[in-house]
């Protein structure tokens, strides 16, 4: 099993041994990720087909270059330096003001950039521009190009793409797997916001779908109204926190939603949620 190529906020491999259970029964489908971020989820489970979208460009570009085979890499620990890092994100920068960042050196330069950033933050100004500053690590085990091009067999199955989730093309043979933005203040992970307004059109077009279907975001009063209200049955789970500027590693609650699914989790002991509904 790989791990993911990139440091990715909100990563889910934790949230395996809950998801396993339930997309065993279906383990023949083919998995669909709306929002497939760092591919925690895609490469813990390893289907044999998989449709895995995203709404940034920088992302499924270095994707589907991982999936054809990057011709060249040559990062060094001599690139962990602060100079280096921001002429490689003016590089990136100047390449996406141009409607150049298609292309392989691109995908280098994102896949860099996230390794060298400070915390492996993935943000965007409104421009579209990256904008996160140096992360100042004393060791960066960059990936050889050898290690790359250990994707491509398993990329090669899959199908990466480029876009809105609602412009994705669901088949009655599909397993969702849905990992929208979290319902927090943060969520110019892209260009563009996702807003609650999202969040509801979300629920509103997964209401369309009778497939296996599971929704993983932070339980918020709101957002356990929302999915209850579209019949998802709701476990909470205590999730790490990977990110904190001010050192708090508290568990975040979190709820796992899932729908037309054969396999039931046992809930939660109580709800525990006095604390988000005071």
């Amino acid at each position: 099993m790989h791990t993911p190529p990139l440091k990715w906020a909100g990563g889910k491999r934790w949230l395996i041994p809950h998801l396993a259970p339930l997309w065993q029964p279906y383990s023949h489908l083919r998995l669909v990720e709306p929002f497939c971020g760092g591919l925690g989820v895609a490469l813990s489970l390893n289907p044999a087909r998989a449709l895995l979208n995203d709404i940034n460009p920088h992302l499924i570009n270095l994707y589907q270059w991982m999936q054809k085979g990057i011709p060249h890499i040559g990062l060094s620990q001599a690139d962990n330096d602060e100079a280096t890092f921001y002429a490689k994100r003016d590089q990136l920068n100047n390449a996406i003001r141009q409607n150049n960042a298609k292309t392989a050196e691109s995908a280098v330069l994102f896949y860099y950039l996230n390794r060298t950033c400070y915390n492996g933050l993935c943000r965007f100004n409104r421009k579209g521009l990256f904008n996160v500053p140096f992360g100042a690590y004393k060791h960066i085990p960059y990936m050889t190009e050898a290690e790359f091009a250990g994707y491509k067999p398993v990329f090669a199955r899959w199908q990466f793409t480029c876009g809105d989730f609602a412009s994705l093309q669901i088949a009655d043979d599909d397993f969702l797997y849905i990992d929208p933005p979290y319902d927090v203040p943060f969520t110019s992970y892209a260009k563009e916001d996702f807003t609650w307004d999202d969040q509801r059109r979300l629920v509103s077009w997964l209401s369309d779908y009778k497939n296996p279907m599971v929704v993983s975001n932070q339980a918020t009063p709101r957002m356990i109204k929302l999915y209850e209200g579209a019949g998802f049955e709701i476990t909470y789970l205590s999730a790490p926190r990977r990110i904190s500027n001010n050192g708090d590693r508290t568990p975040a609650q979190e709820m796992l939603a899932y729908k037309n699914i054969a396999v039931q989790l046992t809930p939660s002991a109580g709800r525990q949620l006095s604390l988000f509904e005071g």
